[in-house]
């Protein structure tokens, strides 16, 4: 059993967050959850909470239950952080280690290794500046579960569809063997 730490961000795709924390559990690991205020627009912190059994972090400065302040006591508890759906914004965010809510924060005071499962339009993923975004974490050793390819949200079709659960689940599970 593994400490998995599931953040989700601002996407449509943030629905498959749930069925990914469903996964998690499912499989014995113990899972706390972290959502920007934008993914909490898609999906509400109720169905994560009821999925995972535990609270959900979305307000930085919300009361900590213990003496630490949330972000710390979470980055310090999570074995891995799992970001999925990771938005365009929050990969920039992440290479530049700006900390402007409670799950970049996280991210910032972390040693646990991180994987993310980008999803966005196909014209940000193809953008350069989210490229070199993409790169520079990978340098940084954040393992990257590339988007699908296909119809998004927007009406467009191409590469940016957040990967199915089922291949996060299982990028996860060779992250936490040694095998990736």
């Amino acid at each position: 059993m593994s400490r998995i730490l599931l953040g989700v961000t601002g996407s449509i795709a943030a629905y498959k967050a749930a069925e990914l924390a469903r996964m998690f559990v499912k499989a014995g690991h113990e899972v706390k959850t972290v959502m920007t205020p934008a993914a909490t627009k898609f999906v509400t912190p109720l169905t994560l909470m009821t999925l995972t059994r535990n609270p959900v972090g979305v307000d930085e400065f919300a009361l900590p239950e213990e003496w630490k302040p949330g972000h710390i006591s979470l980055a310090e508890w999570a074995g891995i952080v799992v970001i999925a759906p990771a938005s365009a914004n929050t990969l920039a965010k992440m290479r530049y280690g700006l900390a402007d809510n409670f799950l970049t924060s996280v991210l910032l005071a972390t040693k646990a290794p991180i994987l993310v499962a980008p999803a966005m339009n196909t014209g940000m993923w193809d953008n350069p500046i989210t490229q070199e975004n993409l790169k520079i974490l990978g340098e940084r050793g954040v393992v990257i579960v590339d988007p699908g390819v296909g119809e998004l949200a927007c009406g467009t079709c191409g590469k940016g569809r957040m990967p199915e659960p089922e291949t996060v689940f299982e990028s996860v599970e060779k992250l936490l063997k040694g095998e990736q």
